[in-house]
This record gives C-alpha cells, sequence and structure tokens, in this order.
C-alpha cells in the first residue's frame, strides 16, 4: 500500500559484492494461463561429449520459460515420441497425431577451447517448414541465459512480441537473523535463478529502479539521520548519492536515457517531484503545488512525467510536460489510485486501485480513461511492467507474508514467486540485456 510520507529512520548499511549470492532463490509457481495455450514439445539437445553430462540442460530451462509464460501447452519430455537431433530426423506423422504444432531441436557441442556451440532448430509440424534457426557460441557461465534467449525467440516467433526471459528483476528482501530483521537489495534472473545480493541493511531499503541499460540501480536507504538516493553499479557494486536533501529524499525513477533521475524530495518544505541531471548535477523542479505529488515514472519518449498527488483530496495520477504547463488528472475511477508506471508502448499504465477495501493492480487506458482491475488480493503494490509490456510484477500479501507475483496484462496469466525464508517486495522489472 501507498505510502506518501515515511519515517526517517537511522539505519547502518553496508554494500555487498555483486557476486554474493542469495540462499533463498525465487520460486515461480503458475496459477493460471491463457485457453488454448499453444501446443510444443523441446527435444533435449545433443551433446557431443556422450561420455560426460552436459553442464546444462538446456532443453529443462527452455520448457520451464515456456511453461511458466502460461501461454503454451510443453509436452512433458517422458511423452516424447521420438528425440530427433536434426530435422531429417522428424517423423511429422507421429508429431501430427499427437496434435503437436512445433517442435525445437537442437545440439550442444564442447569446442577445442573449451567453448560452446548451440545450435537450434523453431520447426512447424504441420508446415514442415523451419520457422527459427541460429547458431549461438557461448561461455559455460552463459550457458543459462542462451536458454533464455532460445525462448525469447520461441516466444516473439510464436506469440508475435518480443519474449522476456532473459531478463532480471529487483527486489527487497526482509529476513529475521538473530532477532533482527535484516533487509536485503536483490537482483535476480526472471526465473528466480541466479540471486545475487547487492546490499544489505538492518533497516528498510526502498524504491528500487533499473536504469535503461540494466547496469545501475537507484534506490533509497537511511544512512545518518535522513533518507537518501544512491545510485549503485550491479556489476562492480560501487555506488554514488544522488540526494540527500534535508526532508524526505525519495521514489527515484530513470529516465528513458538515462541521463537524468526523476526523484521526490521535500527540501523546500512541501513534497515535489524533482529532475536531476546525472551528468552536470543540476535539478529542476517539476510540480508547485500544496498537495503532496510524489511516485513519478517517465513516459517512453522522456517528455512527460506521470504521478502521484492529493491535490484533489485523495491519491489520483497526474502527467506533466517537462517543456512546462499544469499537470494534467489522469484518473477518475475510484478514490485511490497510486504507484503509475507507463507501459513501454505509452498506450496505458498500471497502477494500484482500489476496490472498496482493497488494494488491486490495475491498467489504465490512457485514451479512454477506464481502469481494468488485475487482480484480486486484498493487499497489491509495486506494480512494474516487463520490457515488452506482457506481464506486470508485483507485491502481494500471500498466508506466509510477503510476495511477489506477475500478472499478464489482459488479467488471464498469473504468476507467484515466493522465497523459502522471509518476505519479498518492491520489485522493479529490469530492461532487455544486451
Amino acid at each position: 500500500m501507498l505510502k506518501i510520507v515515511k519515517h526517517i529512520l537511522f539505519i547502518g548499511l553496508f554494500v555487498i559484492s555483486a557476486t554474493s549470492y542469495a540462499d533463498a532463490p525465487l520460486k515461480v509457481i503458475i496459477e493460471g494461463g491463457v485457453d488454448n495455450p499453444l501446443p510444443i514439445a523441446i527435444v533435449p539437445f545433443g551433446w557431443s561429449q556422450s561420455a560426460n553430462v552436459p553442464p546444462i540442460d538446456l532443453a529443462t530451462v527452455i520448457r520451464e520459460d515456456l511453461t511458466r509464460s502460461g501461454r503454451f501447452d510443453v509436452m512433458a519430455e517422458q511423452d516424447l515420441p521420438q528425440r530427433p537431433q536434426s530435422f531429417d530426423g522428424i517423423n511429422f506423422n507421429d508429431w501430427r497425431k499427437l496434435g503437436m504444432e512445433n517442435i525445437l531441436i537442437g545440439n550442444m557441442v564442447l569446442t577445442d577451447q573449451g567453448d560452446f556451440d548451440i545450435s537450434f532448430r523453431l520447426v512447424d509440424i504441420y508446415r514442415q517448414k523451419q520457422i527459427a534457426g541460429f547458431r549461438i557460441p557461448a561461455k559455460a557461465d552463459r550457458l543459462r541465459r542462451v536458454a533464455h534467449q532460445i525462448s525469447d525467440i520461441i516466444f516473439e516467433k510464436l506469440i508475435g512480441i518480443p519474449g522476456a526471459f532473459d531478463t532480471r528483476v529487483a527486489y527487497i528482501t526482509v529476513k529475521e537473523v538473530k532477532g533482527k530483521k535484516l533487509h536485503s537489495l536483490q537482483i535476480a534472473d526472471a526465473d528466480g535463478y541466479n540471486a545475487q545480493i547487492l546490499l544489505e541493511s538492518n533497516e528498510p531499503l526502498l524504491s528500487p529502479s533499473w536504469s535503461p541499460d540494466g547496469r545501475r540501480l537507484a534506490y533509497v536507504s537511511f544512512e545518518g539521520k535522513n533518507s537518501a538516493i544512491f545510485v549503485q553499479d550491479v556489476l562492480s557494486g560501487k555506488r554514488e548519492k544522488i540526494a540527500d536533501y534535508p526532508g524526505i529524499n525519495s521514489a527515484p525513477a530513470f529516465s528513458p536515457d538515462g541521463s537524468r533521475l526523476a526523484m521526490t524530495l521535500s527540501k523546500d518544505g512541501n513534497t515535489e517531484i524533482y529532475v536531476k541531471n546525472l551528468r552536470n548535477g543540476s535539478l529542476q523542479r517539476i510540480t508547485r503545488h500544496r498537495g503532496i505529488d510524489t511516485e513519478p515514472d517517465w513516459s517512453p519518449d522522456g517528455q512527460k512525467l506521470a504521478f502521484t498527488s492529493d491535490r484533489s483530496g485523495g491519491p489520483q495520477i497526474y502527467e506533466v510536460s517537462l517543456n512546462g504547463g499544469q499537470p494534467k488528472r489522469l484518473s477518475f475511477d475510484g478514490k485511490y489510485n497510486a504507484r503509475p508506471s507507463y507501459s513501454p508502448d505509452g498506450t496505458y499504465m498500471t497502477l494500484v486501485h482500489r476496490v472498496e477495501a482493497s488494494y488491486r493492480i490495475g491498467i489504465l487506458d490512457l485514451d479512454s480513461g477506464y481502469i481494468t482491475t488485475l487482480t484480486e488480493a486484498r493487499l497489491d503494490e509495486s506494480p512494474s511492467f516487463a520490457p515488452n509490456g506482457g506481464m506486470i510484477i508485483y507485491a502481494t500479501m500471500g498466508i506466509k507474508g510477503a510476495q511477489l507475483a506477475a500478472v499478464s496484462t489482459d488479467g488471464r496469466i498469473h504468476q507467484r514467486l515466493g522465497l523459502q525464508v522471509g518476505d519479498v517486495r518492491e520489485p522493479a522489472w529490469g530492461p532487455f540485456l544486451k
């Protein structure tokens, strides 16, 4: 739930190397999917070193990716009628009898240099035609990422939009250690693997926000007697304090080109939206109103900011041009709408929408102004779009405490991402990796 004003806390904090790994990876649970998922078979990849076990089962990673998306009916490995490793080895009649529409075959070869060559083909069973096929060289530590890249290619070829399997999420975890709460800023692959701790604190950490190149994270921490905004390099752990003005420093958001950071400050007495130039340090005040303005988010073209304001009497979504002019109110459905985030194409935004006494994730159509509610829990918050615009990750209160969940923008696909120990909250879905 939105808290516009947070208490100023004194905390002790220390930075952790980006190579430190979390002891409790996210576990993804599928709770719903589309009514008519696409049938597909993922055949185990051929392996050049038959005497040794391959370092990773590429087919299993791809199978789990596509299953998790909720859009595919992936044949179980034990049900495969054959395991071809070449186009000529496919018995199309056998697959058609089983109602299979597409099949993925591939091979992994260990090179003389100790690297790997991965090749694959996505084949249409009914047309007996290759849809996609690539050869991808890779180091051993990038094999799992290659599997995600193959999943992305399959998703785009068959669904029509880019996949988002080869992406990462940032989030905050909270667990008890020796009777005290330990808060961690973590990142992980979109499937929950390779969780890494970037930073730990004895007090809350807030509002992680990715740079558009995925190399930096902005966040809020409390060091000393005031909140502060930091930007941290994900790989090296090096960080820079961006804002520690008197009063509130919160809700950082990178501009689409990564050169500026929108934020909420109260240094001039009231809570307003500002933009800081990260190259020259200049600060521009965007809003001027006696109400509370907070939670800025950039439009995809970088020309506007959406934000939450109570200037109309309760939290609602507004939009303001960085070129000047008065803010325009966008949300009118309901008495509480907050935490706006533009879709990647800028046609709609996700937000927290109150329905009676519950706070749920919704979609605001920017043309019609109509809000569609996507979730049904009592307390959902912090929505963040996947970079392809197809899914929204958010925080929710589950039976075992705070968890992450994801929902498709049409509301048909639901996922839950939980920790084995502790709470997880404040998610931010990262950009496409390069």
